[in-house]
C-alpha cells in the first residue's frame, strides 16, 4: 500500500501488506487503513492489514480463517465489514477488540463487494456468480433478514445515491446497469451502459452524475443518473479498475491497472488533468482526511 498526497501527488509512505492486496479503506478518524489481501488464483488469501497511517507501517495482519478470499471493505459504526468471497458470507472485525465478532452467510455465490447503509439497519452485498444483490435488514430483536434480488449477469460494482434511497449496480457481464429501490427491495429499471467489462461504479457526490469504469474497454463513461444518458467516454488506458471520488466533488481518481497510474479526473470539466504514479497494478483506494 502507498500514502500519496494528493497536492504534490508524490508518495509519502510504503507499506509492506499480504499477498494479492484488491481494496482498501480508511476508519473515521483518518488513523487506521485496512486493506484485504485476497490472495492469487492458486493460494487464497485469508488476511487483512491493519495499517497505521500516522506512522506507515502494518499494525498487525488479521487471521480471517476459515475465511478465505476477503475482498469488499467498508468501515461503520467503528467496525469494518469484509467480504468472504470463497464462503458466500461476508464478516465484521472489531479493530478495538481485534477479533472478528460476526459473520453471516449470503447462500449467494461469489459475494464481492459490501456497503452497510449511514443508520447501520441494512447491509448490501454484490454476488457476481449469483447474479444478484444481497440486501439484509435488521430486525427488532437483533437478527438480520435477507432478501436476494435478481438482477443481471455478473452483478459486481456497487454504490448507494447519496440521499440513501437506491442502489446502483452495474453488470460485469452483459452491459447492464440495475437501479434497485431499497425501501421496496425491488429494481425499478435497468439500462444498457454499453461496458465490455464493467468494474466500479460511484456516484458523484451531488448525485447527479454516475461513473463506471471498463475493465475490458479500457474507459471510464459517466452517466446522467436522470436520464441514464451517456455523458462522455474518456480513454484510460489498460484495465481501469477502483474509483475513488473525492469528498468536495471536484474529481476523481481512477486506477489505471494495467497501465500503473491512477488518472486525475477533473469532474467539472471531465477531462484527465493528471496522474499518479504509485507504483504496479494499483486497484482499490481511500480518501484520508489529515484534519
Amino acid at each position: 500500500m502507498v500514502i500519496v498526497d494528493p497536492v504534490t501527488r508524490k508518495i509519502t509512505g510504503r507499506v509492506l501488506v499480504g499477498e494479492g492486496p484488491h481494496e482498501l479503506v480508511a476508519d473515521t478518524a483518518g488513523k487506521l487503513a485496512f486493506a484485504s489481501n485476497y490472495g492469487t488464483g492458486p493460494n487464497p488469501g485469508t488476511t487483512i492489514s491493519v495499517i497505521d497511517l500516522v506512522t506507515a507501517r502494518e499494525l498487525r495482519r488479521v487471521d480471517v480463517s476459515p475465511l478465505r478470499r476477503p475482498h469488499g471493505l467498508y468501515f461503520a459504526g467503528g467496525k469494518l465489514y469484509f467480504s468472504a468471497e470463497a464462503n458466500k458470507a461476508f464478516g465484521r472485525y472489531d479493530p478495538v477488540t481485534d477479533r472478528i465478532d460476526w459473520i453471516l452467510g449470503t447462500g449467494q455465490e461469489t459475494t464481492h463487494m459490501v456497503m452497510v447503509s449511514k443508520d447501520l439497519k441494512q447491509i448490501y452485498t454484490a454476488n457476481i456468480s449469483g447474479n444478484s444483490i444481497s440486501i439484509f435488514d435488521l430486525q427488532e430483536r437483533g437478527g438480520w433478514l435477507q432478501t436476494v434480488v435478481p438482477v443481471g449477469r455478473g452483478p459486481e460494482a456497487i454504490d448507494v445515491s447519496p440521499d440513501g434511497r437506491e442502489l446502483w449496480t452495474a453488470h460485469s457481464q452483459d452491459g447492464g446497469v440495475s437501479m434497485i429501490d431499497l425501501a421496496s427491495k425491488k429494481v425499478i429499471g435497468t439500462f444498457n451502459a454499453g461496458t465490455k467489462r464493467s468494474n466500479r461504479l460511484k456516484f458523484t457526490p451531488d448525485g447527479k452524475r454516475i461513473l463506471i469504469s471498463d475493465l475490458a474497454a479500457g474507459e471510464l463513461l459517466i452517466f446522467d443518473t436522470a436520464t441514464h444518458k451517456e455523458i462522455k467516454r474518456i480513454a484510460m488506458g489498460k484495465s481501469p479498475e477502483g474509483i475513488l471520488m473525492v469528498p468536495d466533488g471536484s474529481r476523481a481518481y481512477v486506477a489505471v491497472n494495467g497501465d500503473n497510474f491512477l488518472a486525475i479526473v477533473d469532474l467539472k470539466t471531465l477531462e484527465v488533468t493528471g496522474r499518479v504514479e504509485p507504483g504496479a497494478g494499483p486497484d482499490g483506494m481511500a480518501w484520508v482526511s489529515s484534519k
